[in-house]
């Protein structure tokens, strides 16, 4: 009898315990993910500077330095501290618009070697991730009730015949900002999978 009601138990606790398990391993599935994307961003980045001509180099980075990025327009945290303070659906809604955001531009990227081609496929499989998270955290999140907005193309001025210089400078800015947004994505859905761990240590 003693026996039958330890592995009731043990039975019921898994169960229960079923949920907190599957959304676990979906955030690690999705931090690998953008894991990986920032990782080729990153490359993508470096070998484009190292084309270029140490002059071309501090011309470029001085001109980003004063530009911005076209997903800046997407609300996000100004800082760590704040990140830290954000919900998780907060950041996995931050995270979803800013993934959605590059699935036009990221065409552009898709040129060119092996890894290049797997950006686009890798964005939507992300997206589809967040969605599902998002969707196991609220039902029906108010912040997509209207997405027409989201369907505008970033960079659209991209693709317009340019000049070389300008062709430059529009692909060094691409390039710096799918890095860094890449680099947002995976610092908000690393921290929103360390909240499903109340005893581990979030900070950044």
């Amino acid at each position: 009898m003693d026996r039958a009601i330890l592995l009731l138990s043990v039975m019921c606790l898994g169960v229960s315990s079923q949920p907190i398990t599957d959304s676990q391993r979906m955030f690690s599935i999705a931090v690998s993910r953008v894991q990986h994307l920032h990782l080729l961003a990153q490359r993508f980045f470096s070998e484009f500077e190292s084309s270029l001509q140490t002059e071309e180099q501090r011309q470029l980075n001085k001109i980003f330095l004063q530009d911005f990025c076209n997903s800046d327009y997407i609300i996000s945290p100004i800082d760590k501290h704040e990140t830290q303070r954000s919900s998780v659906l907060k950041l996995l809604s931050i995270s979803y618009r800013l993934v959605e955001s590059w699935e036009f531009p990221s065409r552009s990227l898709s040129g060119g070697s092996g890894p290049r081609t797997q950006i686009s496929p890798k964005l939507t499989e992300l997206k589809t991730g967040i969605m599902l998270l998002i969707k196991a955290n609220q039902d029906v999140p108010e912040i997509f009730t209207d997405t027409s907005n989201l369907q505008l193309a970033p960079y659209g001025n991209y693709y317009q015949s340019l000049e070389a210089d300008e062709s430059l400078r529009r692909t060094y800015e691409l390039l710096a900002c799918f890095k860094k947004d890449m680099h947002k994505v995976e610092t908000y859905l690393t921290v929103a999978k360390c909240r499903l761990s109340p005893e581990a240590n979030c900070t950044l």
